[in-house]
């Protein structure tokens, strides 16, 4: 940053107490009355409009935070006044090393600095920051920039900017910085419910996740559901994992649960877990469709998986087998583990024949395998292919196997 600059920034005037000596009817707002408002980018809507409803010429603002999500390293929630609702814009992870982002007032104040005025309505000045010449295109007149400081001395920013002829006034100035405690502190509290939800839905997936946000966090607490049921292995893993190198390997899992993922996730299907090479699926009888669309992501993910092992045989690797197993029954959907560790997962005879089902896969060299009870539910029962009466372990009575015909 260039000394033209520094010489536009207001020293800092961090605020001793939350509740300057003047009353503001918008701060007893912010922090006594929006308790209801979950979501950030809403609070954030109004907080503006009532600005402007208020006086203060706010044309343009915008909450800047830097987060720790799977998916990107960081968002910008911007409201302009003509907007009804707020544009979320998320930005992937390396873009904190991007000239973009460091030649911009928000990495500076994620560097330290506590407080950025400046007057857009006058010629550029040598070496100002890239985004002010946006900001003058789209008419505004000032633009101020504010740290919000989380816990954990996690640092956030806030900027608002002015269309009005000469800038914000003082008095205007005064009550955006007062109000910036109590947007910390708000968003701090959206901020980390999102994250949490974020990170369920993650590693849990979202039905169980809202379950868990719900309440179903007792040790034994579940239901019992209709599901269709697939359970996924990687076949000759144990060979790759030993003779390939360990980022490979990595990248290689990444991959095919990529191929598997997003076509179940894509029909309707829920991912409960990933186990090792394996992963368990279901797709909730509460769909009509539900046995229809697993054969569909199915489908889809055989599509994907062969475009990846022509991507590994370029590469000089064999491809990779798969086994699919499939069934259809009721599960217990709940919480097991221990005291202090617990699962959400479902369990039940029917998880057992579908895993049953992927172990035979092995035996009779079909990469999908299909219980009767679960062709018959299909509906479509001329679209497989019938393989024969096959014991399975822990069952007395023999099933009729089905497999899936071989995709072009």
């Amino acid at each position: 940053m260039t000394e033209a600059n520094h010489a536009e920034l207001s020293p800092s005037r961090a605020s001793s107490h939350l509740w300057p000596s003047r009353p503001y009817e918008i701060l007893n707002w912010l922090v006594l009355e929006t308790s209801g408002q979950r979501f950030i980018d809403n609070l954030f809507v109004e907080l503006c409009q009532r600005l402007n409803n208020m006086g203060v010429s706010v044309a343009r603002a915008a909450l800047n935070f830097m987060v720790e999500n799977p998916q990107f390293r960081g968002a910008r929630i911007l409201w302009r006044r003509e907007l009804k609702e707020a544009e979320f814009t998320t930005y992937a992870y390396g873009s904190e090393n991007t000239v973009e982002y460091r030649n911009s007032p928000v990495h500076d104040i994620h560097a330290g600095l506590t407080e950025l005025r400046y007057r857009l309505d006058t010629p550029p000045l040598p070496g100002e920051y890239a985004i002010y010449a946006d900001l003058r295109a789209q008419g505004l007149t000032e633009y101020c920039a504010w740290p919000l400081n989380h816990t954990f001395d996690k640092r956030h920013v806030v900027t608002f900017s002015s269309d009005q002829p000469g800038g914000f006034t003082d008095d205007e100035i005064e009550t955006l910085r007062n109000l910036v405690p109590a947007i910390s502190l708000v968003s701090e509290i959206r901020l980390k419910n999102r994250i949490a939800r974020t990170l369920l839905e993650t590693y849990v997936g979202p039905h169980a996740s809202q379950a868990i946000l719900d309440g179903a966090t007792r040790r034994g607490s579940g239901t019992t559901v209709g599901a269709a049921i697939l359970i996924c292995d990687l076949r000759d893993f144990t060979h790759i994992s030993d003779m390939w190198p360990r980022d490979d390997v990595i990248e290689l899992l990444n991959g095919y649960f990529d191929a598997m993922s997003e076509p179940i996730e894509k029909f309707g299907g829920e991912i409960l877990k990933f186990m090792g090479d394996g992963l368990l699926a279901i797709f909730p009888l509460s769909d009509p469709d539900a046995c229809a669309n697993l054969v569909a992501a199915i489908e889809e993910a055989q599509v994907h998986l062969d475009a990846l092992n022509q991507a590994n045989i370029k590469r000089g690797h064999d491809p990779l087998g798969y086994g699919i197993g499939v069934h259809v029954g009721d599960v217990m959907y709940g919480n097991i583990g221990s005291k202090r560790r617990l699962d959400f997962t479902v369990i039940g005879p029917a998880v057992n024949i579908a895993s049953r089902l992927e172990s035979l896969t092995k035996e009779i060299k079909r990469p999908v395998l299909m219980s009767d009870t679960f062709v018959e539910m299909a509906g479509n029962i001329r679209n497989f292919e019938n393989v024969g009466l096959r014991t399975l372990r822990g069952l007395e009575t023999p099933i009729n196997v089905y497999a899936l015909p071989s995709h072009p």
